[in-house]
């Protein structure tokens, strides 16, 4: 039996970019993870099929996990001969328990590798736009659990040093002692004009900053009913926040974008909206499969010496080609003669990336734009072949062969609706959660639509968001059956929509 191992590995403060490379490459090798709740679970999108994940939550209120118990799971999967991961918020080593843990499995006799992580303690304070130690404002920083252990007789914490250094004290899991903090503090002689921050959520998109002094910082977070996971500041460092505060003023901050784009296809897009500061809902109204038969799209393959030109309509139309060509036992070398064109830039960079050049793109990246490309060009006796998705606009085939081309229709994809109701979709609109419904094909609409019995149910729950539609096809789509649409991008690209609801959030002195 192969040996295991168990890595203890910091998963960052919250923003998933913030994980470091060797906690993604150990998350990759894992057979098991264990993560808690401070862990994003975007993470888990690095573990290989079939990786089993177990939830042992741990958080500053509600019940704990048992100690004993997530200790007995890593160091049994790893006698078992797997790889562990233990994914921990923050720093392993920073009041997590990771301490703790490192000596369990050390006693077991067990091997194991601690993966140090971005600690809140300093991340969360510079999203929020404080820096925990300044030339002139601070020359320390104390980081102090706000949470200790409860079976100790008494206080371990000096708090008549905390409560006279100069510096900053950053407290970490200790909102539930917020009040026993401030009376600490104030009661050894910290003025109570001292400036404190309270930083929900820090570095994530659902990012929540109070700012107050010691006198009033209870008051205030009692009015905001604030919830762990919570950072502390406190110290004069916090006036910074004014000046600094990038992170809360992006465009897109506080607005959740509902990402309906098929899975796979769907990372781009989200973080777009998400270096604009929305948070990103990702519920797909569409997936992308194989046709129920393949006949059309091999036909054409084993018949490609005789086309001049493949016009490739989409990124999934060139992978699934390149898969059939790649089954039929051929090659490039067999597009020697023919021509290609793409409708856009993202469908050019897929055939590059398989050392396809491409001849044409149009200017505009639709089927009228493809149109417009061939102005020029003679097409009497000219054989064309599309390989497409199986439900499409007939505009670009039916006019092509009006001027003279031999079209080839290939069906190479299906777009269908995914498995499962519409409800999660649905609740997060009626609540109000979302507010922004992009769309960046027709049939992303429709197989929203298709969710809903009547046209008129699908319709209520989006007059509380902002339509936005890739180009004037989709927005034409959206708007024919009821959707008011206040966002169309200026290109057919997932950039240029990025670019179009961001501008649309700006405020007015930022836009051009």
């Amino acid at each position: 039996m192969k040996s295991g191992k168990v890595y203890l590995v910091g998963a960052g403060p919250g923003d998933p970019k913030l994980l470091t490379l060797r906690g993604k490459e150990c998350l990759e090798q894992a057979d098991v993870v264990l993560y808690d709740y401070l862990a994003n679970p975007a993470l888990l999108d690095h573990l290989k099929p079939g990786a089993e994940r177990i939830y042992v939550g741990r958080r500053g209120r509600g019940r704990y996990g048992e100690q004993t118990e997530i200790n007995r799971l890593m160091i049994g999967r790893a006698r078992a001969g797997d790889t562990v991961v233990r994914l921990k918020g923050g720093d392993p080593f920073m009041f997590g328990r990771g301490g703790e843990e490192a000596e369990a499995i050390a006693d077991a006799g067990i091997p194991f590798e601690v993966v140090p992580g971005v600690t809140a303690a300093v991340a969360v304070p510079a999203y929020a736009g404080i820096p925990v130690t300044h030339r002139t404002l601070a020359s320390s920083v104390a980081i102090v659990t706000g949470h200790e252990d409860p079976t100790k007789p008494s206080s371990t914490l000096e708090w008549d040093q905390l409560a006279s250094t100069r510096g900053t004290v950053v407290f970490l899991m200790g909102l539930k002692n917020l009040p026993a903090i401030v009376a600490h503090l104030t009661a050894c002689g910290r003025p109570a004009t001292t400036p404190v921050a309270l930083i929900r959520w820090g570095t994530r998109a659902e990012q929540r900053t109070i700012v107050g002094t010691l006198a009033d910082i209870v008051n205030k977070a009692d009015r905001a009913a604030l919830e762990p996971p919570t950072v502390i500041v406190v110290g004069d460092v916090v006036n910074l926040r004014e000046k600094l505060n990038w992170f809360e003023h992006r465009p897109l901050f506080g607005t959740t974008v509902l990402v309906t784009r098929p899975r796979e296809q769907a990372s781009e897009f989200a973080d777009l909206l998400a270096a604009y500061g929305a948070a990103v809902l990702a519920l797909p109204t569409i997936a992308i499969v194989p046709p129920d038969d393949w006949t059309s799209l091999d036909r054409a393959i084993q018949e490609l010496g005789r086309f001049d030109w493949i016009i490739f309509t989409s990124v999934n139309g060139v992978r699934y080609f390149l898969e059939r060509l790649d089954a039929a036992g051929r090659d490039a070398r067999v597009l020697a003669q023919t021509r290609l064109c793409a409708i856009g830039p993202r469908t050019a960079e897929a055939l590059a990336a398989a050392h396809l050049k491409v001849d044409r793109v149009p200017a505009q990246f639709q089927a009228e734009g493809l149109l417009e490309a061939f102005d020029q060009e003679p097409l009497i006796g000219t054989r064309i072949l599309i390989p497409r998705a199986e439900v499409a606009r007939d505009l670009l085939p039916e006019e092509l062969r009006a001027r003279g081309a031999e079209v080839v229709v290939a069906t190479a994809y299906r777009t269908v609706r995914p498995e499962g109701d519409v409800a999660a979709l649905t609740e997060a609109l009626r609540q109000g959660r979302v507010g922004v419904v992009p769309s960046s094909i027709s049939s992303t609409v429709k197989n929203y639509l298709a969710g809903f019995a009547r046209v008129a149910e699908a319709r209520t729950p989006t007059e509380r968001a902002v339509v936005a539609c890739l180009g004037p096809i989709t927005a034409q789509t959206a708007e024919g059956v009821g959707l008011k649409v206040a966002i169309v991008a200026k290109a057919n690209t997932v950039p240029a929509l990025a670019d179009a609801i961001a501008e649309y959030f700006a405020p007015s002195s930022c836009k051009v």
